[in-house]
């Protein structure tokens, strides 16, 4: 009676065949985390003093967005903000804006905001540098979205601790590999969005572009972009909340700003101090949110005058 289901594997103590039907991942297992460390070090052997080159220009960009935002005095910076938002958001956002960053400065996190400030609107730019056009290259042509799309997905679905340890091993540590970090995962969504933009534009108003004869590189200027344009603040915004977030997980990495000031409270349970760094983290991000969502709401109102 055993014998049966000794042959199918049962009652024995060795492994047996149907042991490894059931498991066939205790054969062999895929050394991934051996390859992709060794070609990590590699790279980093061959390449390291190329990247610390590139760290010096982006280094003394930072420091001047810094030392800028910085020097402004904070009532001068006020006014300003609440102007800017005025006209662009309307009143309320601009009366919010005003008191979200007096509050931050009266808790004493005014120079911490600021550094966060200019780390974010350093790889925004620089996003949007990279993002639109790499977005608009998609959007016209099919082949090459198909290559980029799974760079993409793997870009937002890696974690973002993941990022950290390259840029380390490349950058050191400090503003630079945050300002990288940053941008790795800030990018994605303005790339995604700026293609989807131009997507969405009817065909046939592309034919009626053609038709008026318009080359295309024209159409795509004055036809395509102008209608795809809310879309693509779209993806300003949500690049510019994606960099924020990302302001907290680059602490790990020695960059100050609001982001070091809740890992310290988090190091020390100090649970006073990283609840202020986390309430002035949601203060920007929503003073931001809504600034650049007010941008993209004129720009939607012109782009239908067009259709």
């Amino acid at each position: 009676m055993l014998e049966p289901l000794i042959w199918f594997g049962f009652g024995t103590t060795g492994q047996t065949a149907f042991d490894i039907l059931l498991n066939p991942f205790q054969l062999y297992t895929l050394p991934l985390a051996d390859w992709i460390s060794a070609g990590v070090n590699l790279f980093v052997d061959n390449f390291r003093p190329l990247f610390q080159a590139i760290r010096v220009p982006i280094n003394g960009f930072l420091n001047s967005i810094e030392l800028l935002l910085i020097g402004i005095p904070p009532s001068i910076f006020l006014l300003g903000v609440g102007l800017l938002a005025w006209k662009i958001a309307g009143r309320g956002i601009a009366i919010y804006s005003i008191v979200a960053m007096t509050l931050i400065g009266f808790v004493g996190l005014w120079q911490p905001a600021m550094v966060t400030l200019a780390l974010v609107l350093t790889a925004v730019a620089f996003c949007i540098t990279i993002g639109i056009p790499i977005g608009i290259f998609c959007g016209r042509n099919d082949r090459l979205e198909m290559i980029v799309q799974p760079i993409l997905d793997t870009m937002q679905t890696l974690p973002r601790f993941v990022y950290l340890v390259p840029v380390v091993m490349l950058f050191g540590i400090g503003e630079v590999p945050g300002f990288i970090a940053t941008v790795i995962v800030a990018a994605p969504p303005l790339i995604r969005l700026t293609n989807l933009g131009l997507r969405q534009v009817s065909p046939g108003i592309g034919e009626a572009a053609t038709a008026l004869g318009l080359n295309s590189l024209q159409a795509l200027w004055l036809v395509y972009i102008p209608l795809a344009m809310p879309s693509i603040l779209a993806g300003i915004n949500q690049t510019i909340v994606f960099a924020l977030a990302m302001s907290v997980v680059v602490a790990l990495i020695a960059v100050p700003g609001l982001g070091l000031v809740i890992l310290e409270g988090v190091g020390r349970l100090d649970v006073g101090t990283a609840a202020v760094g986390g309430i002035a983290i949601a203060l920007l991000a929503i003073m931001v949110d809504r600034i650049t969502k007010g941008i993209a709401g004129k720009s939607k109102f012109s782009a239908l005058k067009y259709r």
